[in-house]
């Protein structure tokens, strides 16, 4: 019985063994990159006042930036495109003079989506008693188009390579049986073929802001039959 046991064992092993095919493949990368114009800058400013008075550098503060949030009013600019995300107040103590100081401290992040008022909401800004500018991002309205097409522009750089390679050892390439994605970077600055923006009226050569173009860069892997 154990005999008859061990040759099925074995003759089912072997039929199983037997239909396993190994399918060839060629595996492949592919960067897919799309440049466009931005159309949309998200600046984040923020006001600091320093003092010995907590309740006063507070309502310094407050004062900036009531009167900010009016001027960025008058530009037509969206409350929805408006945020003031925090408000700070530190307390410091200074060795020298043995006293204690208060930092008070509250940004205010605007999303422009009329890159021709940058130059005057800056100036208006400044004016009105920003003192710090925390950073200006430039990206498009059409990110996520954008990055659809740098995917299918990955999938064809795939396929390109891969043809390459099979028609060198005189073969195709089949379906894809894997597609995995890198990654997808967010819009990146990139200044070449500069377009210079002015503000309404204004003379473009005296900007101080250049709007380049962004780049959206993604990276794919595809693994194809090899017939």
């Amino acid at each position: 019985m154990k005999k008859v046991s061990l040759v099925l064992f074995l003759l089912v092993s072997t039929i199983l063994f037997s239909q396993k095919i190994i399918t060839p493949t060629v595996s492949v990368s592919g960067e897919g990159i799309v440049k466009a114009v931005p159309d949309i800058v998200t600046i984040n400013v923020q006001v600091e006042h320093k003092g010995q008075n907590p309740k006063t550098i507070k309502q310094n503060n407050n004062n900036v930036i009531n009167d900010v949030l009016q001027y960025i009013k008058s530009l037509k600019i969206s409350s929805k495109d408006v945020k003031t995300p925090y408000l700070r107040l530190n307390k410091n103590y200074d060795y020298q003079t043995k006293t204690y100081n208060y930092v008070a401290s509250q940004n205010v992040v605007i999303k422009l989506k009329d890159i021709s008022k940058y130059e005057a909401l800056m100036d208006g800004l400044l004016e009105r008693g920003i003192n710090r500018i925390d950073g200006v991002n430039f990206s498009s309205s059409n990110e996520e188009k954008l990055k659809s097409e740098a995917r299918k522009k990955a999938i064809l750089n795939a396929k390109t390579k891969a043809e390459e390679y099979a028609e060198v050892l005189h073969q195709t390439i089949g379906k894809a049986i894997s597609i995995s994605e890198f990654s997808i970077n967010n819009p990146t600055p990139m200044y070449e073929g500069v377009l210079r923006v002015a503000s309404d009226g204004g003379d473009a050569s005296q900007q101080t802001i250049s709007v380049g173009i962004i780049e959206i860069r993604s990276s794919i892997n595809v693994i194809f039959e090899l017939n």
